[in-house]
């Protein structure tokens, strides 16, 4: 990882067990609706999510995640927010939520986000991801990096 990495919110966070959402920017119906079950499982679970909420889906679980009282990580493939969303700043004052920046560039870009997702396999414990991601998908690689290295991957929906 490079030198421009920066935090904002609870860094003890990253001294827990923690579980990342990868989830790419297609996915089956059957897919979206066990993501909803497992983030409304996690909103009750008590777990650290790690993630750079960037996809659609990885939106859609982290805005039931900010509604819960579970820890969050958020990943940025970016620089760090000028201008804090607004749906962020309780969880960061009640210090259920850290942000990170792993990049200093204004915008994401696929590099990045690839770079900073390789950095989120690295820290965490278990990976979920809604199921096997495509080929097509830059999920892909690290999945099958995950695989390789015999990590905890738990796919919420097999195609059968």
């Amino acid at each position: 990882m490079n030198q421009n990495i920066t935090y904002l919110g609870n860094k003890d966070l990253l001294n827990t067990q923690k579980i990342a959402f990868f989830a790419p920017s297609q996915i089956a119906t059957l897919s979206v609706l066990k993501c909803y079950d497992w983030a409304i499982e996690m909103f009750n679970g008590g777990k650290c999510i790690i993630s750079g909420f960037s996809s659609r889906m990885e939106k859609d679980v982290l805005h039931f995640l900010l509604k819960g009282r579970q820890p969050i990580i958020l990943v940025l493939s970016r620089r760090m927010y000028s201008v804090m969303p607004q749906e962020y700043i309780k969880p960061l004052e009640e210090g259920r939520l850290l942000i990170i920046s792993t990049s200093n560039e204004t915008r994401q870009s696929k590099k990045n986000a690839f770079r900073r997702n390789c950095y989120i396999a690295e820290i965490v414990d278990e990976i979920v991801f809604p199921s096997a991601p495509p080929d097509n998908s830059s999920l892909f690689t690290i999945y099958k990096m995950l695989q390789e290295e015999k990590k905890s991957i738990r796919l919420l929906h097999t195609k059968e």
